[in-house]
């Protein structure tokens, strides 16, 4: 089978096309950008053309028929490569319908990662642990991680563990062994207008997983009536040496998950050496972190995490999408109050309703308790120059987002 992926440097896509190519598939994509992804990929020997306006994918099709062609949520219906797909009779799917035909030729029993914060870190600590005791475990994570390739089909393995996305409604066409559920907090509104709608989504998802372990100050009524459910208690949030009280909560739930599928091994410590995951409070240089952090949830969390690591915080933030903004800026609050600055950036503009006014850094920054500490910023040299004082000066500098502002920092420690 030869599949085409379009958009194949995207951690969404990419790991998938490695599963594709463990399981004896052809692979071939493109993407306008070179990534981490897209250069792993090179190196095993899968060619990927910059051109998306379809040329490179009819060439494609014409050496060696493409059978299906898989692209991300992201890609507009109008894009010249899916609609040269559908002229050319190929089937063309997004990448849950490819997953779950994988898993169930594969008969595997998946174990999904579902939340809508934390999801990723506990993904990658269930990969960590998994491996650490030497289990052998087919995954798909939503980054890339310095202990594995984001994808992995191994032969000999029982379970495929995916971290499960609620955008785009992608994880109701899964069926799963065991989820787990990390947080339920209102996110995507564009792909849920409503908390109804988003919660609404949990409560069928749940339904279609055989056991389900979660916490039980999350939303727990979407859980009733639906047989299988294990409700943790936080009072009973494992007491370990790792740092951030989310992560000592990442790793309970993990633990839990662990347990429920048999192993019952001690992994206290293998779980405080977990090495993290690109983007989670990721470590770049000396006193500087990146994190994807974009919920006024993640912020308090990774703030809280920061506190215990030094005692001058210093926090840039880039606000992910006008449309969310207009969803949660009445929820910034106290979140900010363990940095002691915290420069404002314009807010990232991604999939935007182009009826919505882009709202400026003052309006979302009205209501925040220590507003005081707040500078307007622009990712320019200015900015750089305030965050290399701080770092000089011994703070420990977070920039967050999921926007630019990553491959910002990074572009200026190169």
């Amino acid at each position: 089978m030869n599949i085409y992926f379009s958009g194949i440097g995207g951690v969404g896509i990419g790991p998938l096309a490695e599963i594709a190519i463990d399981a004896g598939y052809g692979v071939t994509g493109s993407d306008p950008a070179s990534t981490p992804i897209t250069k792993l990929l090179d190196a095993r020997g899968v060619v990927i053309s910059n051109n998306q306006d379809g040329t490179f994918l009819e060439a494609c099709h014409a050496e060696k028929p493409i059978d299906w062609f898989i692209y991300t949520s992201a890609l507009p219906e109008t894009h010249p490569e899916l609609t040269r797909a559908q002229e050319l009779g190929i089937k063309t799917a997004k990448r849950d319908e490819l997953i779950a035909f994988i898993i169930d030729d594969k008969k595997l029993k998946l174990i999904a990662v579902a939340g809508t914060h934390g999801k990723t870190t506990v993904t990658g600590m269930l990969i960590w642990a998994m491996t650490q005791l030497n289990i052998p475990i087919s995954y798909s994570i939503g980054t890339t991680i310095n202990f594995g390739p984001s994808g992995k089909l191994d032969s000999t393995s029982e379970y495929f563990v995916y971290e499960c996305d609620e955008f785009d409604r992608n994880f109701l066409h899964f069926k799963p062994y065991l989820s787990l559920i990390t947080s339920v907090d209102y996110d995507h509104p564009d792909t849920y207008p409503t908390i109804f709608e988003y919660l609404d989504a949990f409560h069928q998802f749940a339904k279609s997983s055989s056991q389900i372990i979660t916490w039980n100050d999350q939303h727990s009524e979407l859980f009733s009536g639906v047989p299988g459910v294990t409700l943790l208690n936080p009072s009973e949030i494992n007491g370990l040496s790792a740092y951030g009280q989310h992560n000592r909560r990442n790793i309970t739930l993990v633990q839990a998950g662990l347990k429920q599928l048999g192993f019952s091994e001690n992994t206290d410590a293998i779980l405080t050496s977990f090495p993290g995951t690109n983007r989670r409070f990721e470590k770049l240089a000396d006193n500087l972190y990146s994190d994807y952090g974009h919920h006024p949830v993640e912020i308090a969390a990774t703030l809280q995490m920061a506190r215990e690591l030094s005692d001058h915080v210093v926090l840039v933030y880039q606000p992910h999408q006008n449309i969310r903004q207009y969803m949660i800026r009445d929820l910034y609050s106290d979140q900010f109050e363990p940095a002691e600055t915290v420069y404002w950036l314009p807010t990232y503009l991604s999939r935007e309703d182009p009826n919505l006014r882009v709202l400026s850094p003052e309006e979302l920054i009205k209501n925040i308790t220590n507003k005081d500490i707040i500078e307007v910023a622009d990712l320019n040299d200015e900015l750089w120059g305030n965050i290399e004082k701080a770092r000089a000066d011994g703070k420990l500098v977070i920039c967050m987002g999921a926007g630019t502002i990553d491959s910002w920092v990074r572009g200026k420690l190169a």
